[in-house]
């Protein structure tokens, strides 16, 4: 299906129908890996899909092996049936002479602004504004159309994590609160009236850890608080349990005898004392799992990748991604 056709909103089926998918999490939970593989699986068939970033990290560069990503909509992926995915680093000093080009038709201007130290000054004495050039650049993307048609069907956000998600996503209604006139107002007025509209979703990447799952109950209580559409929670890097149920010293003893390995009495204690730590490991997940599956949302798990994530790694998690109902 092509950009623009209302049935090509997300990926076929129920299990992403939002055009705008963020994706957030904990420091260290994989939000950009998981961004990623949910690119890969909204450019199914035929789709193009733009995955973004606006941290400055460079991490996408880093997971496609593309090198650093310059301020331009660039396609680094293209699928079997003509789906593709476009990739973009937004970069505040570009988004705001943009921005300034568009509304106030500076152009020429605004580029001599930043050899002046204008924009750097402009960014430090009022810090909201760099994320309300972000999220206003992701809005431009999401809304885009050509030839009356939409130019992406979904727009994937690389979010900041947890901690920060509902200031960076609730920015553009402050500022549509405090600006009196202007085109900053009506410009944030969108943004914020986008993110709370059902074209949106935020996702929340976890781990099956402690402080993982509470970032996401907290971050998830905070955006229903400020009524940003949460889509779902996403458990990445899941181990397969090891063992059903207690084994003992001797039963221990028996198994490495039958398979002629040896079972002098350290290897065997050794042995015992980590299938006690993996039975404690797997109790405290199943009750993390608990707490997750109290936030009544959908959940996704994503395998682990004993071998890091490469271009087949995400591959792989972007066809669990995609099989989501």
């Amino acid at each position: 299906m092509r950009a623009g056709d209302d049935a090509s909103e997300g990926q076929p089926g129920t299990g992403w129908p939002a055009r705008l998918h963020v994706v957030t999490g904990k420091g260290g939970t994989g939000k950009t890996s998981v961004a990623a593989a949910l690119a890969l699986a909204l450019a199914a068939d035929g789709r193009r899909t733009l995955l973004v970033e606006v941290e400055g990290r460079q991490g996408i560069g880093q997971l496609f092996g593309t090198g650093p990503l310059p301020y331009e909509e660039r396609r680094i992926v293209a699928l079997p049936g003509g789906g593709e995915v476009r990739a973009l680093a937004v970069d505040p000093e570009e988004a705001l002479l943009e921005y300034l080009d568009m509304f106030y038709k500076l152009g020429a201007a605004g580029r001599a602004l930043r050899k002046l130290g204008a924009i750097d000054f402009a960014t430090t004495i009022a810090p909201g504004l760099r994320d309300v050039l972000l999220t206003g650049k992701v809005k431009e993307a999401t809304t885009r159309t050509a030839e009356k048609r939409r130019v992406y069907d979904s727009v994937v956000l690389d979010a900041p994590p947890t901690g920060r998600i509902g200031r960076f996503l609730n920015v553009t209604a402050e500022a549509a609160r405090l600006a009196k006139v202007g085109p900053i107002k009506t410009q944030s007025e969108g943004v914020a009236a986008l993110l709370r509209s059902p074209i949106t979703s935020v996702h929340v990447v976890t781990l099956l850890e402690e402080m993982p799952v509470q970032e996401t109950v907290d971050a998830i209580a905070e955006l229903n608080k400020l009524r940003i559409p949460v889509g779902r929670v996403i458990v990445n890097s899941a181990r397969p349990p090891l063992l059903a149920a207690k084994v003992s010293q001797a039963e221990l003893r028996r198994g490495l005898a039958a398979a002629g390995l040896a079972a002098d009495r350290a290897t065997v204690a050794a042995l015992h004392t980590e299938a006690r730590d993996q039975l404690t490991r797997r109790e405290l997940e199943e009750s993390l799992r608990s707490d997750l599956v109290e936030l009544g949302l959908p959940i996704t798990v994503l395998p682990l990748l004993p071998e890091g994530v490469d271009r087949s790694g995400l591959d792989r998690l972007a066809a669990v991604l995609a099989s989501a109902d």
